[in-house]
């Protein structure tokens, strides 16, 4: 069951879509480093307004592909009539269609995870019309990606190579390569809106106003070299249609996704600061005699962790991170994220009106084992499935490491347990039985058996300590 929160309000909506990408076919080398950045000017003659996209598209197109993922479900029909013996659940074919792009010559697809979610089979189709079964080599639901291998038994494919670089800019000219509405592969153009913008998702994301749609997701966001450098992924709107808030994931992204795909692990690992802050404001930034609000004023340093070991402290502003600027914690754990476990952010930060160089190696987080236990006996708490808690748990939920480091957590519930009768729900911390400061599970289930009668257990839900007598 998972511990997640939605991945973001209804206004937005989660789109699903592909587009053909052509270029000529290459064996996977390492992304592609981006150029130095061109002088850019703004067209000066109407022959120059007059210049055409095709030559970017027709080197694009073919390698962006049609996702269809296929899953059976089972129907239920009318209960009375099944007391009766009147109906049996029926099979249900349910299809998904998304795009996806190829960013190796031997058949490795990046899409939207939310396209192949739950798939039990899945074929992908080219912009030639081929049809190949494709396998998932990563799902990694919080940053919504999912790395494919295509089935084709050595043979080569049109790609596109990444430009991870960060020359982006607002105002530069893009192409976003989809199948909206299942009407056939559809090209619009327009400029970046925004970069680093990040939403109520995990990250930070490319804003455009190329128009995105219902069935855009896992297509390409291209640049005028006819580089990828993002996956459009959903769209702000209130009517399901693009009202030209787009949003696409990073090419860095991208690539950290691939890259760990191809060395054999199915999710992402996130390296891990270990320090928690919040927005610096204007009244913030007067307060500390700061020329502008800039940078994330640092709330909680985990003990132990890489900032606590660089010397960051609380209080302390962080402006950047290897040279990126961070604005608010979204993006200072975006720019880690990026550096990949074991690397090294530089960190520069304002510390009593000095600025200082910081430097931490980013870790996996760490903790206690999750010694998870599915609780079984004569008390409460039967039912119940509890984990240890840890910053490395509350990552791997989707938590926050901070609030949820120490303790026992309800990690699912048998539908007819007694447990759930009795009211608990997954994501409850146990803090206590009868007493008891509870700080394991092998504690909580030592403690719970050697209760006779009367059992008062004390939860946190939500920040707030509930107490309860069974």
């Amino acid at each position: 069951m998972t511990m997640k929160s939605a991945l973001m309000v209804s206004a937005f909506a989660l789109l699903a879509a592909c587009s053909p990408g052509e270029g000529k076919s290459q064996d996977y080398q390492g992304f592609h480093e981006a150029p130095a950045p061109a002088n850019r000017k703004v067209p000066g003659d109407a022959g120059t307004m007059k210049s055409s996209f095709a030559p970017v598209v027709k080197q694009t197109a073919p390698a962006v592909v049609n996702v269809y993922a296929q899953r059976i479900t089972r129907q239920q029909v009318d209960p009375f009539w099944q007391m009766f013996g009147g109906g049996q659940p029926q099979a249900r074919v349910e299809k998904s269609l998304g795009s996806g792009v190829i960013v190796r010559g031997d058949g490795i697809i990046v899409t939207n995870n939310h396209v192949v979610q739950g798939g039990q089979e899945l074929m992908v189709v080219l912009s030639d019309r081929r049809e190949f079964p494709a396998k998932v080599l990563l799902a990694d639901e919080r940053t919504d990606l999912a790395i494919l291998k295509l089935e084709a038994n050595g043979e080569k494919f049109p790609t596109i190579k990444v430009d991870d670089g960060h020359d982006l800019e607002v105002g530069d000219l893009v192409l976003a390569i989809g199948n909206p509405f299942g009407v056939g592969q559809t090209v619009t153009n327009g400029i970046i809106s925004a970069v680093d913008r990040t939403t109520d998702a995990e990250g930070a994301f490319i804003q455009t106003d190329a128009a995105i749609n219902p069935g855009n997701s896992g297509g390409a966001l291209i640049d005028m070299d006819g580089d990828l450098i993002g996956i459009n992924s959903f769209i702000l709107s209130r009517s399901g249609s693009s009202a030209g808030v787009g949003f696409a994931i990073p090419a860095a992204v991208v690539k950290r996704a691939v890259d760990t795909a191809l060395g054999g692990k199915s999710t992402l690992v996130r390296p891990w600061l270990g320090a928690k802050g919040d927005p610096v404001t204007s009244d913030i930034a007067r307060s500390l005699g700061l020329s502008k609000p800039d940078g994330v004023l640092v709330s909680d340093v985990y003990a132990g962790g890489p900032a606590d070991q660089a010397g960051l402290k609380t209080g302390d502003v962080v402006l950047s991170v290897n040279g990126e600027p961070v604005n608010d914690p979204k993006t200072l754990n975006y720019r880690v994220s990026l550096l990949g476990v074991n690397g090294n952010a530089a960190l520069n930060v304002v510390r009593a009106g000095k600025i200082l160089n910081l430097n931490a190696r980013v870790v996996a987080p760490t903790g206690a084992p999750k010694d998870q236990r599915a609780l079984t006996g004569n008390f409460p708490l039967t039912g119940a499935t509890v984990v240890n808690l840890s910053p490395a748990v509350a990552d791997e939920l989707g938590l926050d490491p901070f609030a949820a480091s120490k303790g026992v957590m309800v990690y699912s519930l048998s539908g007819r347990s007694y447990a759930a009768a009795a009211g608990f729900r997954p994501g409850d911390i146990v803090k206590d039985v009868n007493g008891q400061a509870i700080t394991s599970t092998a504690q909580l289930e030592t403690v719970l058996k050697s209760v006779k009668g009367r059992y008062v257990v004390t939860i946190n839900r939500g920040g707030q300590n509930i107490t309860a007598q069974f």
